[in-house]
């Protein structure tokens, strides 16, 4: 039985199933023990030269009446028993799901998502059968064990003791190689939870995949992971037909023995001996004695199972969860969307050089902003802090003058309205991506979203238009409308603060003129912040934040850092030789 701090709590939760179960089971395992008596009672009363008919008929009633009797107990404790066993599965997919949520992003840069499922399939099945199945077969196998033998004893000790003597040697056995067990289920896990890794990563890039015609390679490394799997697969399953032939042959023998002796002592026969109705009663009882002996070797496979799956999950929900509201984090009354830096200086948690170096600016409530840097300035890092997807030190961040360790994480979050680097969209409806951010989306609210983000006339060329489900990761729209319709999504809260990451890069110069035409329109009065690399994206922003090896080198508007920047001109230089031949104007 599992005992870990994050399952015990439901067996005193769903006690009073399991009590109920148990009790009923217990109930039909001694009823069950009634009919082989009945029955070598009956075979004794035909042996008469005179059979009594109607005791052999109420002996038929009864058999009948017990069979009645013991299908609704079954029932019974299938409903209790294996019904626990379901609620506490919904019961832990819904604490291993909120952990999953509150878990950082270092957290899932170091696990992959494939490895991860893995948790809530196989792990979480076996856990399940432990509290289901294996709570079934260790008191099933203990009290109908443990019946048979007393009544096996009552009839003959010196059979009873030959009948369970291999029982007991192969109890003694399964003991002993049940860690033994554990051990190569884990092995046998991880090597599943590998090949997860690697189909879910090569399903995910089958486009990239086939454009560098790698399908035979892929291949190749999917039957290397898949032969792992196989091995270590087969190295558990060796161990379980090991145990299935040990119970096979004990029983077999055992069998062999009652037979032998047991009809020496029916046709030899005595007052204190063996007749051939209690003979046949006797086996009877042996070969209910039979179902115990596998169940408690089936228990112990299923525990050994659980027991490694229950380590995964418990690992899983100890992850120490570090980004978190502070202990003193106080709601503020309102976010209007100022933001402020102070000497910020950041790390990532898995690095060794700082990504931002006493970063200092300020973002006035209403402003558009841009924030302008080569690759690896440091622009995405500075969104991530944030929004709090990692930690950072008090007193370098502001919201409205309210330090942003000391704030709630679900208020900043909420205060902001975010467009990601890679457009990440859900396989709903398009529909249902704008409207993502409310539970009951407003129809008007997404149209005009994905007007503003001049998505619209595409979505409506679509045969569903708003209905239309997108493929997995929005693999059926092109990745311009992939960012729009993203964009659409942020719109669509109206947060006080709005950031865009480099969420126009994938669209025409005339199309990134419109949406930022309709984004001064629309954001009037509250933040909105463009991180780009393009100059044409922030040469029309209030205020133009540059950044350089995670430093602030300039700030102000694009007329001013032309004048004031050598690195901004150079960026100009630069762009404008890039875009000539299409005839764009980036100064």
């Amino acid at each position: 039985m599992l005992v870990g701090k994050h399952f015990r709590k439901y067996y005193l939760k769903y006690a009073y199933f399991f009590i109920i179960g148990v009790f009923v089971l217990i109930a039909v395992d001694w009823l069950q023990l009634e009919v082989p008596r009945i029955i070598g009672q009956i075979i004794d009363a035909l042996r008469d030269t005179s059979p009594d008919t109607v005791a052999i008929e109420n002996g038929i009633k009864r058999i009948i009446y017990l069979a009645l009797v013991i299908a609704a107990g079954r029932f019974l404790w299938r409903y209790t028993i294996f019904g626990a066993s379901r609620r506490i599965e919904y019961q832990l997919q819904n604490v291993m799901f909120k952990q999953s949520t509150l878990l950082s992003q270092s957290f899932y840069s170091q696990n992959k998502v494939g490895g991860l499922m893995t948790y809530y399939i196989n792990d979480l099945q076996a856990v399940r059968m432990a509290f289901g199945p294996g709570i079934l077969m260790l008191f099933d196998g203990l009290f109908m064990g443990g019946f048979a033998l007393y009544k096996m004893a009552q009839l003959e000790v010196f059979l009873t003791i030959i009948a369970a003597s291999p029982m007991v040697i192969l109890t003694v056995v399964m003991i002993f190689i049940r860690k033994s067990m554990s051990v190569k289920f884990k092995l046998r896990q991880k090597a599943f939870e590998n090949l997860s890794d690697f189909t879910q990563e090569s399903f995910s890039g089958i486009t990239v995949v086939k454009a560098f015609v790698r399908e035979a390679k892929e291949y190749m490394l999917f039957r290397q992971r898949n032969d792992e799997l196989y091995a270590k697969h087969m190295g558990f399953v060796k161990h379980m037909v090991l145990v299935n032939i040990l119970i096979s042959v004990a029983i077999n023998v055992v069998v062999l023995l009652i037979i032998v002796v047991g009809s020496v002592l029916a046709i030899y026969a005595t007052s204190a001996q063996l007749t051939g109705g209690q003979l046949t009663e006797y086996i009877g009882y042996f070969f209910s004695l039979i179902w115990p002996t596998m169940a408690l070797s089936r228990f112990i496979q299923i525990q050994s199972q659980a027991k490694a799956s229950a380590e995964r999950i418990e690992a899983f929900l100890d992850h120490e969860i570090d980004v978190k509201d502070h202990p003193e984090a106080v709601y503020a009354e309102e976010l209007k969307g100022s933001i402020q830096a102070k000497n910020l200086t950041f790390q990532y948690p898995d690095g060794d050089i700082p990504v931002l170096k006493n970063v200092n600016f300020e973002i006035e409530a209403g402003e558009m902003v841009g924030i302008l840097g080569r690759t690896g300035s440091g622009k995405s890092s500075l969104v991530d802090l944030l929004l709090r997807v990692y930690n950072l030190e008090e007193g370098q961040m502001f919201l409205d003058g309210n330090d942003l360790m000391r704030l709630p994480i679900h208020q900043v979050r909420d205060t902001i309205g975010y467009v990601p680097q890679d457009n990440f969209l859900f396989s709903e409806t398009i529909s249902s991506n704008i409207g993502f951010a409310h539970q009951d989306p407003n129809r008007e609210t997404i149209e005009q979203a994905a007007k503003y983000s001049d998505v619209y006339d595409n979505i409506m060329e679509f045969k569903h238009q708003f209905d239309t489900i997108l493929g997995e990761r929005g693999v059926t729209v092109s990745g311009g409308q992939k960012q729009r319709i993203s964009i659409a999504r942020a719109l669509a809260k109206d947060p006080k603060i709005l950031i865009l990451d480099d969420s126009v890069s994938a669209v025409d110069t005339k199309t990134e003129d419109a949406i930022i035409n309709n984004l001064h329109q629309l954001r009037k009065g509250r933040t909105t912040i463009f991180i780009a690399h393009r100059i044409s994206t922030v040469k029309k922003m209030d205020k133009i934040i540059l950044l350089d090896d995670g430093e602030v080198v300039a700030i102000g508007s694009h007329d001013e850092l032309m004048k004031a920047s050598t690195l901004y001109q150079d960026m100009v230089r630069r762009q404008q030789l890039e875009n000539i031949v299409q005839g764009v104007d980036v100064a």
